[in-house]
Parts: C-alpha cells; sequence; structure tokens
C-alpha cells in the first residue's frame, strides 16, 4: 500500500537516499502499460535515456500479475472506440512480440453463450460489434456449440476462434530484460513519495533517489490518480478498486471446460459475469465476480487500508454509481460470501459445475475509474499536462492492447522531444 500523507511521515516511513539521476524520460508503473511503453520508446529512438520505476520488488505483479491472461479480440467494444482499436492493433502485435520472443501463447478461441431467448438480442448485438471491429466471429446454434464445448448450456453462441491466452506477467519480464539490454534502467523498489516541479524538469523522489526528466509517463494503475494529484494536477476521474474472486476447477473437473466460454454480458455493467477460462499455464479459472476491494491493493477481504476504504465510501461518485447499480452490487456481493451462489452462477454455463469441482484461486484487483457523476469511464483516459502523460484509466483489453498504446504513448513523447529540437 502506498502511503504518503507528510513529507515527515514519508521520510520516516521510506527513507530517501538523496542521490540525483537525470533521464530523458521517468515512466512511472513497471506493469505491462509502463514496460511496453518504455519497449516502444527504445524501439523508435534508442537514443533515448529513460528509466522504469517501481514501487514493488519484481514488475508485473498487481493488474498484470492478477489477470486471466486472455488475448482478447476486441469484439465487445464500441466501433472506433480507443478501446477497439487498440485492442485489434494490439493483439497482432502481441502475438508478434511472443513468436519473437518465445513467450508461449495460444490462440484457443472461445464462445459467448445465450443461455435462454432474452439474451438473443444482446448476443447478436455483440455479433454485429464483431463484424463492425472486423473480427473473425461466426454465430453458431447449439450443435455446433456442443462440438466446441461439450459441457457448455447454451441456446445460442457466437464462435470467436481467434480469441487466445497468453501469461502477461511473462511478457512483462521479457520486456524488463529487452529494456535492461538496451542500456535502460527498472528501478524496482522505488515508490514515488514526492513529484515537484523544478523549472521545465519534474523531480520524481523515489526510496531508490531522486529522477529528473523533462517528461514523466504516469502508468501507476491502481494509484494512477494520486500520482497524477501528487504532480499537482487534477484527475479527469478517481480510482476506486474492485475485487474479482476466481475459484478453479479442480484436475478431475478440468475436462469441462476446453478454452474459453463466456456469457452474454450486461451492457449496462462493465464487467463480463463469471466465466470459464483455460491457462496458458494450466488449469482453468472459474470468475471473476466484481464486489469493492476494502483497499487499492486488496487481494483478499482482510486486506483493509483505511485510507483506501474512506476515499472510496465518501467519493461521490461512487456513491452515486453504488445507488445506481445497487441491485447488481448485491448480487456481486453474495457471490462473494457464497460459494454456492457462484456455484449457481456457474451452471447456468455449465450445469454439471458442482462445489466440488471448485476450489479458491487468486484474486485480482481491478482500478476502475469512476468519474464526479457516477459514471464507470468504460475507455482509455490519457490526460497530457506541460511536463506529463498520465494514463488515468487502463481497462481491460489493456494487457492485449499494451503494445499498441504504449505506441500511442511514445509517439506522444518523442514528438515533445523533437518539436523541442
Amino acid at each position: 500500500m502506498l502511503a504518503w500523507p507528510i513529507q515527515y511521515e514519508i521520510s520516516k516511513t521510506f527513507p530517501v537516499r538523496l542521490i540525483l539521476m537525470e533521464f530523458n524520460i521517468v515512466i512511472i508503473g513497471g506493469g505491462i502499460v509502463g514496460l511496453a511503453t518504455a519497449y516502444r520508446i527504445a524501439q523508435r529512438n534508442p537514443h533515448v535515456s529513460l528509466t522504469v520505476l517501481e514501487k514493488d520488488a519484481e514488475v508485473g505483479l498487481h493488474q498484470t500479475g492478477h489477470n486471466s491472461g486472455v488475448l482478447h479480440s476486441g469484439i465487445y467494444y464500441k466501433p472506433g472506440s480507443l478501446k477497439a482499436i487498440n485492442c485489434r492493433q494490439g493483439k497482432v502485435e502481441m502475438e508478434r512480440f511472443c513468436d519473437q520472443h518465445g513467450v508461449p501463447y495460444d490462440v484457443c478461441g472461445k464462445v459467448i453463450v445465450a443461455v435462454d431467448r432474452s439474451e438473443i438480442p444482446l448476443l447478436e448485438n455483440i455479433y454485429q460489434r464483431g463484424q463492425a471491429n472486423n473480427v473473425r466471429c461466426e454465430m453458431i446454434g447449439s450443435e455446433r456449440l456442443r462440438e466446441l464445448e461439450p459441457h457448455a448450456a447454451g441456446i445460442q453462441a457466437i464462435h470467436v476462434p481467434e480469441a487466445g491466452i497468453v501469461n502477461y506477467r511473462a511478457v512483462c519480464l521479457k520486456f524488463s530484460e529487452l529494456l535492461r539490454n538496451w542500456g535502460h534502467r527498472i528501478e524496482c523498489g522505488a515508490p514515488v513519495v514526492q513529484w515537484r516541479s523544478d523549472g521545465p524538469r519534474s523531480v520524481v523522489i523515489t526510496r531508490q533517489g531522486e529522477f529528473t526528466a523533462p517528461l514523466v509517463i504516469n502508468c501507476a494503475g491502481l494509484h494512477c490518480d494520486r500520482l497524477m494529484r501528487m504532480a499537482g494536477e487534477k484527475p479527469a476521474a478517481k480510482i476506486v478498486p474492485f475485487r474479482g474472486e476466481y475459484y478453479e476447477l479442480v484436475p478431475e473437473a478440468q475436462h469441462l471446460c476446453r478454452n474459453l466460454i463466456y456469457p452474454v454480458p450486461d451492457p449496462k455493467f462493465p464487467f463480463l459475469g463469471v466465466h470459464f477460462t483455460r491457462m496458458i499455464d494450466g488449469g482453468v479459472e472459474c470468475g471473476p465476480n466484481a464486489v469493492l476491494a476494502f483497499a487499492r491493493e486488496g487481494y483478499s477481504n482482510w486486506r483493509i487500508s483505511p485510507r483506501d476504504l474512506f476515499e472510496s465510501l465518501t467519493y461521490p461518485g461512487f456513491l452515486r454509481m453504488a445507488a445506481r447499480h445497487w441491485r447488481k452490487g448485491c448480487g456481486e456481493m453474495w457471490r462473494s460470501l457464497s460459494k454456492g451462489a457462484f456455484v449457481r452462477a456457474l451452471q447456468r454455463l455449465m450445469p454439471e459445475i458442482e462445489s466440488r469441482h471448485l476450489r479458491p484461486a487468486p484474486a485480482g484487483v481491478r482500478a476502475q475509474a469512476v468519474t464526479w457523476d457516477g459514471a464507470l469511464v468504460d475507455d482509455f483516459l490519457i490526460v497530457e499536462t506541460e511536463r506529463a502523460i498520465h494514463v488515468n484509466n487502463a481497462p481491460s483489453p489493456a494487457a492485449t492492447a499494451s503494445l499498441n498504446i504504449g505506441q500511442i504513448l511514445a509517439e506522444m513523447a518523442l514528438k515533445r522531444f523533437s518539436s523541442a529540437g
């Protein structure tokens, strides 16, 4: 948990070594978006000196290391949105990167399943979006669904053969290796405790020393809004953390799911509902649900940050969102408390599932950006300021799209250097 209430407490908690290091670009955040951005900058201009600051002991530990590893096709997203464009292009780039650097992935396909007639119109809408986004997909009936996923229930489905799976943490480690080989620095164990201006430059103070640069790129994920405020800017939205809780199939039940089985999502809610996901490293995950996390890194009910929880519960945007979606939220919380309720949700997609088939799996936390009026920000949100570029929202499919988002950020960054020159 990050904490920076006053300078005195910072100095007691994080003794800072006053060593001044200057880089052309400093990137805050060693998740997949921050590292992909560094990789793209280094590719485009090997003369730029840069460093990545990561507060934890290793890269890719949070949202990157706690997701289900899906290579998204882009079928769900509004045509023309940043999510749709970057997912489609980013998926191609991610597969190319994995091919070049020996990172395992599998284009295994997925099915999006309608279990009753009331879901058919929503399924058809998703199919039309897929067509508009040039996703290779087809509407299939129950017989074809049984061929693909013999244990899945459904009267109709969309088959998306180009969806896949990968280990995004492995991708991060490869980015890190390449960047270090090219002479760039990745400072782990370097939480940012202060960010101030010094003329045309920014000074970022961490436990590992001070880093100055004319440009800082904020890819801090769960803490991006706090870093933006620390830099003296007002974020367009506040991060409210939602924990996604998972189970996994025990080995004797893993045959029930061949690849990826998804429900028809609620278009009013930016979560896809509980689903089945085969993992690239083995096993099948089931979930997630979505409940308010009691800390920005609250991977369990027992991880509580009074500061984080107070911020969420007193934020007008969260209160308005909760009032708007309270029925859905109550259902998610009940599924969090009751394994039986979770099993029943999974049985809509796969009637053979029983409680004995499931065991707890690690949870993830999603950095959901919420505006003051209670709207859930459902697209990438990038804000440029005089000395910084802030990624204020990077929702799913950020991992799939990371190389393309990194390319956009690299172009924004390098344009400043070329115009300055």
